[in-house]
């Protein structure tokens, strides 16, 4: 034990160091994404034949703003106040922890999406969101691991 507890960050210290990292994201470029890919998918729906499909476009631009957001305040890590930077620093080292908590925000913005536009059940509508999730935590995860081996090969070390 040792050391090595001393230095482990609680769930909660990661949430903050995520929620920092993400502090100046590119929102207005991701709600932009968002919203055109989402209206993008459901014009298609409607002009193409077949059914348009609203829950596929709505968790589809969810899904996309979350990503533009996520990568792109990872991508400049040199930007905002030292906080900021710090916990952007953290984010390039531990993409799979850092990309856990935007993955978690779009499950959660998923969910009444399924259960009341898709008129699911609670249960189905959690499965669907989980997936859109975990979909959004996996892309956001390897961009993030893309963009530290793109240039951050000089990361330094720790906490």
């Amino acid at each position: 034990m040792g050391n090595d507890t001393k230095n482990e960050l609680t769930r909660r210290d990661e949430m903050s160091l995520a929620g920092a990292a993400l502090r100046g994201a590119p929102w207005k470029a991701a709600a932009v994404t968002g919203g055109a890919a989402a209206a993008a998918s459901f014009g298609m729906g409607v002009v193409l034949p077949g059914d348009a499909d609203l829950t596929w476009a709505l968790c589809l631009g969810i899904a996309l703003f979350s990503l533009v957001a996520t990568v792109g305040s990872t991508a400049r890590p040199g930007s905002g106040d030292r906080a900021t930077r710090q916990a952007r620093l953290w984010a390039l080292r531990r993409p799979w922890r850092f990309s856990l908590y935007p993955a978690l925000g779009s499950a959660a913005l998923m969910y009444p999406v399924q259960l009341i536009v898709d008129q699911q059940g609670p249960f189905s509508a959690a499965l669907d969101s989980l997936q859109g999730g975990v979909a959004v935590y996996l892309v956001t995860a390897v961009l993030t691991l893309v963009l530290r081996g793109r240039g951050q090969t000089s990361l330094p070390h720790g906490h």
